[in-house]
């Protein structure tokens, strides 16, 4: 398996530049030499088989022998909303919630969330986001929304999904509550000790509804993986 490489300009000629972070892992950690074969991915949903050509001290050039359709996301829009943890548990969240297939990470800015330092902290989420689709190979990159406020990210959430909050004290369970069909799904995950009763009434006001993940208190990592995680079984299959 020949490793993998990000490039943020589409890739549509005969050869590419590789330069930047990229570069300097091909050039000073893999020490990559002309004739080295490497694959492309562009956030296109395509890959491409290459070699390179050329080499400098911050750069490289790679001709591309072919390009691959090659598909690993889920046949659905799953959207993971969560009060961001802190640390390094932000990195871990993103680096699983991109293995499981999810398509949007909403960071919510709630009455008990740690805040996102904006710019800075989502360009490092957006890295997360490269490095985790190198490994699992994923073409298409996991999308990082600006932070959201609530009230009002539960009536601009889209109708058509299916809509889910989790509620320790809910009676479903996620799988109670999704269709049989492929159907778009957003998840809605509170902070260390949960939405504030305003904020989950506020939600089931606009049409979400509560599932629960079990009786134990998940924290926020745990809780979105488990939810992506069953959601993705449900409908990641071939005969759907």
């Amino acid at each position: 398996m020949s490793h993998r490489f990000f490039l943020e300009a589409p890739i549509t000629g005969d050869t590419v530049e590789i330069d930047g972070p990229e570069a300097h892992h091909l050039l000073h950690v893999m020490r990559a030499k002309i004739g080295a074969q490497v694959t492309l991915f562009d956030d296109s949903g395509a890959q491409f088989a290459a070699e390179i050509i050329a080499v400098g001290r911050k750069s490289a050039t790679a001709r591309v022998v072919a390009r691959q359709e090659v598909s690993r996301e889920l046949p659905i829009s799953l959207t993971i909303a969560a009060a961001l943890p802190k640390g390094d548990r932000q990195r871990w969240l993103v680096e699983k919630c991109v293995e499981l297939g999810v398509t949007d990470l909403t960071p919510l800015d709630t009455e008990r969330s740690v805040s996102l330092k904006k710019e800075k902290s989502l360009d490092k989420l957006r890295g997360y986001v490269i490095d985790a689709s190198k490994q699992c190979e994923r073409n298409r990159l996991m999308r990082i929304a600006d932070s959201a406020a609530l009230p009002a990210f539960w009536n601009h959430a889209s109708l058509s999904a299916v809509r889910l909050i989790a509620d320790p004290d809910a009676c479903e369970s996620v799988a109670d509550l999704l269709p049989a069909e492929p159907t778009d799904v957003i998840v809605a995950i509170g902070p260390e000790g949960g939405f504030s009763p305003d904020e989950y009434q506020a939600a089931l006001s606009a049409g979400w509804r509560g599932f629960r993940l079990g009786k134990r208190i998940l924290r926020i990592e745990t809780a979105a993986l488990a939810t992506a995680a069953v959601i993705a079984a449900q409908y990641d299959r071939s005969d759907v």
